[in-house]
């Protein structure tokens, strides 16, 4: 089955949301019908611990870190990726990214 349709989840500091939400824009993520610019974030708790050769934008090489991140979710069609996570790695402070593709199925409104 081939997916027409893709929900990205990034997670990304606060501080950066604009110019997230900016690059989004710009490359036409977000799209539902008539609307532009519909994503979805929340608050969460990120962790990591950077390995041996890292340049972390936050912690320390070797020590567990943890810090409040945004979770951004966004729906592009399938045919923008590429373009969406060029904009997302560009706008994004993080050297390694963390930005899921999840596959939608459908989400088509039945016709009444």
């Amino acid at each position: 089955m081939e997916f027409q349709e893709l929900k990205l989840e990034i997670f990304i500091p606060e501080s950066h949301l604009p110019a997230l939400r900016s690059a989004l824009q710009s490359v036409g993520a977000g799209r539902l019908g008539n609307y532009n610019s519909c994503l979805a974030y929340s608050r969460v708790t990120g962790s990591w611990r950077p390995l041996c050769g890292s340049h972390p934008y936050l912690g320390l090489e070797g020590e567990v870190s943890e810090e409040d991140e945004i979770k951004v979710e966004v729906n592009i069609l399938a045919g923008d990726l590429e373009q969406t996570l060029n904009a997302i790695y560009k706008a994004h402070p993080y050297e390694e990214p963390l930005v899921n593709v999840i596959p939608i199925l459908s989400r088509k409104k039945a016709q009444k």
